[in-house]
């Protein structure tokens, strides 16, 4: 495996020297980019070179009408048995969503630093994933859908740039099953599915913030509240989803639901901070706004992860109804006890210790009830959607 770093080598020893095509021995053709060199070498590794998840349970059938939805982020994997996760796992629900930070698979080493193209720190986080007990628990307890983020992605912050990113893929969507799903079958991790009758159809959207991103704007002074690390971009050219995760995106608001939870790995609604979120990509997220009345699609929930923290916001002028975000964070990496961090759109206080997320849905009522929890289980903030 150490070709794979040598190929890099040669590519940019090659972009230094060479005013014409470059010769590397397996490739027929003159690459255009690292990424591009290394795809013969990723494409003849063993199956043994991906970890997999431990055999989890089919989703529910496409006419099963969703009750409660649990959902959570951010799980070091190196750190011990997590409360949160056996909370998960205890829990009775219909689905279970994990939703980015999966695990922290460029702590140690950053890939993309050091040029180890194989991920190897990336792979051996997702196998002490898997040999984990109160992740084994969770998957014995719960069918999953699952979304990555930047530590589960490879690199940290990282977007579209990141040159390993097509194996950080491959990597993914073997570890949970994905790779002979729809999913499978083009770039990025994004995909959908839709349980339920008609009149009690809940459509879930998991969307791929990494892999087609534009790089964020670094921040001109990092002590001012709301840009500690970025500040939002005025580049027109900006991207979060990229061409055809958008094409894809409006085809899929258009399908019927009468529940939407659109997940985010990174907030959506939230201005008050400066770290990675929708908001730092502003024409974006008016966008993906734009998109959702444009599209007459109902029922929207945003549900996002990242934060290290718990919160819930709602706000009534960005859509025709009011629309509410969930953001649960973190099962095992908690940064304090207490956060001060107060959004305009926020309900009640931040929660930042430890925790997890759900989402109750009543059909008789038409209302769906969102919950952050603490890691023993305990509810400590909730709010109720109307979404009918």
């Amino acid at each position: 495996m150490k070709r794979a770093a040598l190929l890099i080598s040669l590519i940019g020893l090659a972009a230094c020297q060479a005013p014409g095509p470059i010769s590397i021995p397996g490739i027929t053709r003159a690459p255009q980019s690292a990424e591009e060199a290394l795809e013969p070498y990723y494409r003849g590794l063993p199956d043994d070179y991906y970890p997999e998840a431990p055999p989890g349970l089919p989703l529910p059938s496409a006419d099963t009408p969703l009750t409660r939805i649990l959902v959570g982020s951010c799980l070091d994997e190196e750190k011990g048995d997590s409360e949160s996760l056996r909370s998960v796992a205890a829990t009775p629900a219909d689905l279970f969503l994990m939703i980015g930070d999966n695990v922290y698979g460029d702590k140690d080493g950053n890939a993309y630093r050091t040029g180890d193209a194989d991920l190897t720190e990336l792979r051996e986080s997702f196998s002490d994933l898997a040999a984990r007990p109160d992740f084994q628990a969770v998957r014995a307890s719960h069918p999953m859908m699952v979304a990555w983020d930047d530590h589960d992605y490879g690199l940290n912050d990282g977007g579209k740039h990141f040159a390993f990113r097509r194996q950080s893929e491959r990597i993914h969507e073997r570890f949970w099953g994905l790779r002979n799903q729809d999913v499978g079958a083009w770039p990025g991790t994004y995909y959908a599915r839709t349980f339920g009758p008609e009149g009690q159809r809940t459509q879930i959207i998991m969307l791929d913030t990494r892999f087609f991103r534009s790089d964020l704007t670094d921040t001109d002074d990092s002590s001012v509240k709301g840009q500690e690390r970025y500040m939002p971009s005025s580049d027109p050219n900006q991207d979060m989803l990229g061409n055809d995760q958008w094409t894809w995106l409006e085809n899929e608001l258009q399908k019927p639901a009468d529940l939407r939870l659109i997940v985010s790995s990174v907030q959506v609604m939230p201005d008050v901070h400066g770290w990675e979120a929708w908001s730092r990509l502003p024409a974006e997220r008016t966008r993906l706004y734009s998109l959702i009345n444009e599209t007459g699609a109902n029922g929207v929930v945003f549900v996002s992860g990242d934060r290290h923290a718990g919160y819930l916001y709602r706000a009534d002028d960005l859509l025709p109804y009011p629309v509410y975000e969930i953001t649960a964070s973190s099962f095992n990496v908690s940064y304090g006890d207490t956060t001060d961090e107060m959004d305009a759109a926020q309900i009640g206080e931040g929660y930042a210790k430890p925790n997890f997320g759900s989402l109750d849905i009543n059909w008789n009522e038409g209302s769906v009830t969102l919950s952050i929890h603490a890691s023993d289980g305990a509810t400590v903030e909730e709010a109720t959607d109307k979404f009918r």
